[in-house]
C-alpha cells in the first residue's frame, strides 16, 4: 500500500496501529480490522531469538517487513530502530520491501543520541522518498529525564519528520501538554493502565500504537500454556 494512503489515514485520527512481528501476526491484526499495521523491532527481535535494541540486523528486519507487507492489504510502517547504521540504505530497502512509513528512534543501545545526529537520520530517510511517512521517535521518557522533548520535536520537524513518537508517557495531562506544544502530530505507545483510545483522541493524539505489548502477551501465553502442560498435564491456559 502506498505512503500516500498512510498519510491520508493520519488525517483521519486517531490512527490506531496494532504492532505485528511477523506475517502471521500481521494477518491476524488485519483480520481484526486494522486500517494500517506497524511492525515492532522488539517483537521481531524476540521472534528471531535475539535481544531488542541491538540484536536485530538489517537483513532480518527487511525480510520481516517484506513478509508482513506481502501478507496484508493495508499500509505497513516499519520500525527500523536507529537506522542500522546506513539510514539511507535501510530506508531504501524497507520501501522496496513495501513499507509506506518508517519509525526512526533517537537512541542507540538505550542511550539518547544527540538530536542533531537524529535529524541527519531523518534527512537521509526523507531524501529516499518524499511521500514516506516518517515517525520520529524520541526516547526522552524512556532513557532521559523527560526534558528536551519539544526541543527535539522542533529539530525533527525541521529535518522532515511527519509525526512525533514519545513512548513512555502515559499520564493524560502530560500527553495533552505534548499535543499542545509539539510542532508535529503526536504518537503515543499504550498498554494496560494507559488512557483509552477515546481519551487520547479527545486530547488530540493522532496516532496510537502498542509497541511490543501484543508480542509480550502472546509469548506470556505460550509460556503459561507450556508450563501448565509440562507441570500439571492440563490445558486450561489455552481456553479462549
Amino acid at each position: 500500500m502506498s505512503a500516500r494512503r498512510l498519510r491520508e489515514l493520519h488525517a483521519q485520527p486517531p490512527l490506531v496501529l496494532p504492532n505485528a512481528w511477523d506475517a502471521g501476526s500481521a494477518r491476524a491484526i488485519a483480520a481484526a480490522g486494522a486500517r494500517a499495521i506497524a511492525t515492532t523491532s522488539a517483537g521481531v527481535a524476540w521472534a528471531h531469538g535475539v535481544d531488542d535494541a541491538g540484536g536485530l540486523d538489517l537483513a532480518t528486519a527487511v525480510a520481516t517487513v517484506r513478509a508482513v507487507c506481502a501478507a496484508v492489504d493495508v499500509p505497513v510502517t516499519a520500525d527500523v530502530e536507529a537506522g542500522y547504521g546506513d539510514v539511507a540504505r535501510t530506508v531504501r530497502e524497507v520501501v522496496e520491501a513495501g513499507a509506506a512509513g518508517v519509525n526512526l528512534e533517537d537512541s542507540t543501545a538505550r542511550v539518547l543520541d544527540d538530536p542533531l545526529v537524529h535529524a541527519e537520520r531523518i534527512r537521509a530517510a526523507r531524501a529516499v522518498d518524499a511521500d514516506l511517512v516518517i515517525n520520529a521517535r524520541t526516547d526522552t521518557y524512556l532513557y532521559g529525564d523527560r526534558t528536551g522533548t519539544i526541543e527535539r520535536a522542533k529539530i525533527y520537524a525541521d529535518a522532515g519528520a511527519d509525526v512525533l513518537f514519545v513512548p513512555g508517557v502515559v499520564e493524560l495531562p502530560a500527553i495533552a501538554e505534548l499535543v499542545k506544544e509539539s510542532p508535529l502530530p503526536l504518537n503515543v505507545m499504550v498498554g494496560p493502565g494507559a488512557p483509552s483510545v477515546r481519551e487520547l483522541a479527545e486530547v488530540g493524539v493522532v496516532r496510537i500504537s502498542v509497541g511490543p505489548a501484543i508480542t509480550s502477551a502472546a509469548y506470556a501465553l505460550a509460556t503459561a500454556a507450556a508450563t501448565e502442560l509440562l507441570t500439571h498435564g492440563t490445558y486450561e491456559s489455552l481456553q479462549a
